[in-house]
Order: structure tokens, then sequence, then C-alpha cells
């Protein structure tokens, strides 16, 4: 018989028996501390990868800057110095152009990858992602007819995040109202309806490309479902950086409770914790964040999927380490990933989904055939 887990499992140091001298073996401290050891370097060397590839992907395009210009640059325009007048034209391709694109690339990064280790943790299942429970899919549809259409036309610059915010929050209230039952929110009921809603999005925007056949509209749902950064400005930046920073914040002030939710309702309800209100906070909080990111980069797969799944196996299971570290994880990833969209085939640019498609089936597949791994585990 499976012993049921109590709350020195999420966190909280066990009590040692009667009789004993009140210390605890060595094995079970040693592996908790040796984690937070590495926890601090891990994540300043992850920052500082993530600001050399940062530095390298806005320097590389079709006019190649080296690195060291490519920071002369950007310290100019930060520090309001001055450069000369036979380099304006690089200037303004590197700040104008490339640093508001390779920075939004790093905050979508990040922001799927936290996404996805809050819905795996909320829906108890290792193959969630905000795909999976149709929240991009209605972004994308919502941003799509919008542009399609051309509603909300009196909102201007910011009418596409509108109609991407909207699709997101209806698809999750079409999920949370068709998963709703009156014993609470089953994780399993909900991971399915997602994946039916996601596929019904999927035919809407196919009936828009069929009700108005012209090639803007096509090209139109093809960004929106493979994904890109080629629309960045500075404009569009804010918006994205304010929900994912606060979406990324909040997720880790609820790593507890996402400790507690992974090991399931009844266990949950009996460590003090009510699944069905965080899941509730959490559906409106993913929607808010991918409808932000949908809004400004498209539908990117996999990164979502992936990406906590290597993060665990370098830290561990508990969500307070793996939130911090797996932002920074799926920045510089995004970045690198949209550096070779960009590069590999210039002048065109190859879409992102297909990039991190490549990339993350045969890593998930690799995974996935590790006897040693599980879901949370190593």
């Amino acid at each position: 018989m499976r012993s049921v887990p109590t709350e020195s499992t999420v966190g909280r140091d066990s009590r040692p028996p009667r009789g004993s001298t009140g210390k605890a073996p060595p094995e079970r401290d040693s592996r908790p501390r040796a984690s937070r050891g590495r926890l601090v370097p891990l994540c300043v060397g992850l920052f500082v990868l993530l600001l050399l590839s940062v530095v390298v992907a806005i320097g590389f395009g079709a006019a190649v800057v080296t690195p060291g210009d490519t920071a002369r640059y950007l310290w100019a325009a930060l520090s309001g110095g001055r450069i000369a007048a036979s380099e304006a034209t690089t200037y303004q391709i590197i700040w104008e152009i490339r640093t508001p694109r390779v920075l939004l690339a790093a905050l979508v990064g990040a922001g799927l990858s936290a996404i996805g280790v809050a819905i795996q943790a909320m829906v108890r299942n290792a193959l969630a992602d905000p795909y999976v429970l149709g929240v991009s899919s209605g972004a994308s549809v919502g941003a799509v007819s919008v542009t399609v259409t051309g509603g909300l036309a009196g909102l201007g610059l910011h009418a596409v995040s509108a109609g991407a915010f909207l699709g997101a929050l209806a698809a999750s209230a079409l999920v949370y109202a068709a998963s709703a039952s009156r014993g609470g929110m089953s994780p399993l009921r909900l991971i399915l309806t997602g994946v039916a809603m996601a596929l019904g999005f999927q035919a809407v925007m196919s009936v828009i490309i069929y009700l108005v056949p012209s090639s803007e509209a096509t090209s139109t749902v093809l960004y929106w479902t493979m994904g890109s950064f080629g629309a960045a400005t500075w404009g569009s930046l804010p918006v994205v950086a304010l929900a994912v920073v606060g979406g990324v914040v909040v997720l880790t002030r609820c790593g507890r409770a996402l400790d507690v939710m992974a090991l399931g309702d009844e266990t949950a309800a009996s460590l003090g914790v009510d699944p069905d209100r965080h899941r509730k906070g959490l559906l409106v909080l993913v929607s808010l964040v991918t409808g932000a990111m949908v809004a400004v980069s498209g539908a990117i797969s996999f990164v979502g999927l992936v990406m906590p799944h290597l993060v665990r196996m370098v830290v561990g299971s508990t969500h307070a380490r793996v939130l911090v570290v797996s932002p920074l994880v799926g920045a510089v990833f995004m970045v690198w990933v949209d550096l070779v969209a960009r590069t590999l085939v210039a002048p065109r640019e190859l879409p992102l989904g297909v990039i991190t498609a490549l990339v993350g089936v045969p890593v998930f597949v690799t995974l996935m055939r590790r006897r040693a791994y599980m879901f949370g585990g190593r």
C-alpha cells in the first residue's frame, strides 16, 4: 500500500522519532543543502550567459557587428553618449530593430518556460503547456480576428494585444466552464477539455482563412500559428515585460502551493491548500501572460513543454527552485532560436515554431526514454 505524503514531503522538516538522538541522517540533509548551494552560482552563470547571448544575437544579422561595437552602441543608447555620423545607420539597426527583437525573444522564452512549469503542476500532467489548455490557440484566434476584420480599431497599436488577451480569456473561460463540476475541477477533465478546445480554435482559424481568402489573411494566420518576432518594437515591450515579470513573481510566491498541488487534490486539501481555488487563479494568470506573449510573437510550441523537464533534471522538482531557473534557461534558448531563425536562410526568415519543434521533439523523446526519468523527479 502506498503511503500518503505528509507535510514533510513539501518542504517542512520532519520531526525525529522518539528515542532517537534528534540528529537527522546526513544523507537526508546533504541533498537539499547541496541543491541550495548550487542554485545561486547556477542562476548567476545563466544570467551572465543570457547577457552574452543577447549581445551576440544583437550583433549578428545581414550586417554583422562585432560584440565590442555592439556593446558600445548599446552603452551609447543607454547613457546618451555620442557616435560618429558614419555609424548612424549601423546604430539604428542595432538599437531600433535588433535590440527590441532580441529582448522580446528573451521575455517570451522566460514566460513560456514559467507558464509551462505552472500548468504541469496545476493539471499534474507532464505533457501540459499553454497549447494543451487551448489558451495559446484562443489567443491566436483573438489576434487573427482583430487583424483580419479590423476590430477594436479604437485601441490603435494595442488592438491586436487586446484581441489576444480577449481570446485567451475567452478560451480559459470556456475550458473552465466545460471542465467544472459539482465535485470540483478535475485535472484530467481540465486537460481533456483544453485539448478539445485547442482543436476547435484551430478549426476557427481555418474558417477565417476560408472566409477571407486573401494572401494577407493567410500570412497573418501562419504568423500566429508558427511564431515570429519580426514585428517587435520598443512600444510592444512594456506590456510583455510587465506580464512576464509579474507572472513569474506571482508563480514564484506560489511555489509551495504548486508543490502541494502536484501531490494530488486530496493531499493538497489535507495540507490546507484549496486546489480548485488555486486552479482558478492560475488559469487567469496563465491567460493574461499567454495573451500578452501571443499578441507579439504568435504561438510558439515546445518551449513550455520541454524546458521545465530539463530544469527539473538539474535542480530537482521543488517549484521554488524550478521557477527561478526555468525562466533563465527559456530566455537563453529563445534568444538563440530567434538568431538561427533569422540568419540560417537569410534574407528569408524561418518560423520559430519550426526550430523549436526540431529541437524539442528529439529532446523530449530522449527524456522519455530515460528509465530513471519521471515527472518531477530524476
